[in-house]
């Protein structure tokens, strides 16, 4: 197979089978992924140092240390000292691990602590935690939705959200992106089904906000409850950080609000806030939540801690706005075509050209820049891109090393969008 063979397909052409047996994979797939394996290394890279912004990849010729633009550290709390130690303390007191599922096996005085505190600053009757922040989407939508019902999804939600809608056995309706039209459109063809909206915060892959101010009063009229992932937007966004429905004054119209623990928080797992009674439903019908185990006491500790640290350093949340302000400014000002974000997350689009993505791929890595490509399916396929999380914690030097690589490596080989 050649390169240009290679780069003609994409994970979508193996994703149906070919064969009777479902343990072996799709005709073609293992030659495409030896004969592409120079894209491929570009996935999953192995770090030796922590998600920071200057970090260090394992490299065919020995370690590189890089700016790093793909981690998801958007307050710079991995690394604060207090939210260590708060882990730290609770694995000396607490043991690895809780061991056991929260319904038979319980949940210590630190979990309870967290979710009253997520209550409390989120201004939620009740608070659910996660192990992981897909299984807790996965587990609210089919914990709530049945057979029969719909789930009326922003085109642009993450497979996440779309997947516990399938799970539930939900029929799925997707709205246009951001479009208050087209989400009366879909709700008015399924009024006489029992309906959810769900939508995002900040769309992962675009950087924009979900357009609250639009869609809330459609879901109004048509008296259908909404769920909001914060799971980019969680501690970022709104006077207090409590996220984009904080930002638009919409905290009331929206019934469930979900976000991830990976994020802002800069550890793992997920949580849900809501009202207390539906809370309790889900804690018996959220299979992942009761046939799973929870999150490590020595985790929660350190999401404590970071909640803390979030809560009354506001100037973080500030600095990671300015630094996306900044760096999107001046990738737009070097032509780089950054989508729709307003936000810390800045897509650098690439356009159709896929092995032009993984060239500059190569490069970027080769020149010290650590930015993941996003190629089809999860991103269309005219809209490949590299996708840049910046961070409180980049500097100034930070960002200006990394502009100064995409200047010499992705603006003079893609098409100029601003003049």
């Amino acid at each position: 197979m050649t390169e240009a063979e290679v780069m003609d397909l994409s994970l979508a052409d193996f994703f149906l089978p070919d064969g009777r047996d479902p343990l072996v994979p799709p005709d073609g797939f293992t030659a495409w992924l030896e004969a592409g394996r120079r894209a491929v290394s570009l996935y999953e890279p192995t770090l030796l140092q922590g998600p920071v912004p200057r970090t260090t990849l394992a490299a065919p010729d020995g370690p590189q240390r890089v700016i790093n633009m793909a981690s998801y550290n958007y307050l710079g709390l991995s690394h604060r000292p207090e939210v260590v130690a708060a882990s730290c303390a609770a694995l000396r007191e607490y043991g690895t691990g809780a061991c056991g599922s929260p319904l038979l096996s319980g949940l210590t005085d630190l979990h309870r602590r967290l979710e009253a505190e997520l209550s409390a600053f989120l201004g939620r009757e009740q608070t659910m935690l996660f192990n992981s922040g897909f299984a807790g989407a996965l587990g609210i939508l089919a914990g709530t939705l049945r057979r029969g019902d719909v789930g009326v999804l922003d085109a642009k939600c993450h497979v996440c959200l779309v997947e516990g809608a399938r799970l539930a056995g939900a029929r799925l309706e997707f709205f246009d992106h951001n479009s208050a039209a087209s989400l009366d459109d879909a709700l008015a063809r399924h009024k006489a089904c029992r309906r959810l909206v769900v939508l995002e915060g900040v769309y992962s892959m675009d950087g924009d906000m979900g357009d609250l101010p639009g869609l809330v009063p459609v879901a109004r009229d048509h008296g259908v409850g909404m769920m909001i992932d914060e799971a980019h937007s969680v501690l970022l966004f709104g006077q207090t950080g409590r996220g984009v429905t904080e930002h638009f004054g919409c905290d009331d119209a929206v019934t469930l609000k979900y976000g991830t623990f990976s994020k802002a928080f800069a550890g793992i797992g997920g949580f849900v806030s809501g009202p207390a009674e539906l809370l309790n439903y889900l804690r018996l019908y959220a299979s992942s939540y009761g046939f799973s185990c929870a999150l490590p006491p020595a985790v929660v500790a350190g999401l404590l801690a970071a909640l803390a640290v979030a809560r009354r350093e506001p100037g973080l949340r500030a600095r990671a706005a300015e630094n996306a302000e900044y760096f999107r400014t001046q990738l737009r000002g070097m032509g780089i075509d950054t989508g729709a974000s307003t936000t810390q997350v800045v897509p650098v689009m690439i356009g159709s050209d896929r092995a032009l993505l993984y060239d500059l791929c190569q490069e970027l890595r080769r020149r010290g820049l650590f930015l993941a490509p996003v190629d089809y399916p999860a991103a269309p396929e005219d809209e490949l891109r590299f996708r840049a999380s910046i961070t409180a914690a980049h500097t100034r030097a930070d960002l200006d090393q990394a502009l100064n690589i995409l200047a010499n490596v992705v603006a003079p080989r893609v098409q100029r969008r601003y003049s």
